[in-house]
């Protein structure tokens, strides 16, 4: 499946308070179905997260499922 569209909206982070390293963030977008021929949504849930050495963020899927309306 491939992703066609996103309908979330990204807040600025600025940093976490104190003894916080890890967020996670949902997002809902639309995806095509090949084997059904049909636009799905799903939902996605990345985990965010600072690592202070390499002064960076670090994002990476955690889960992926079929969104239930």
């Amino acid at each position: 499946m491939s992703a066609v569209a996103s309908s979330s909206a990204l807040l600025p982070i600025s940093g976490f308070p104190a003894g916080v390293d890890v967020l996670w963030e949902p997002q809902r977008r639309i995806v095509w179905n090949p084997q059904e021929h049909t636009h799905e949504e799903h939902e996605f849930v990345y985990e965010i997260s600072w690592i202070g050495e390499l002064g960076l963020w670090r994002t990476f899927l955690r889960s992926h499922h079929k969104a239930n309306r």
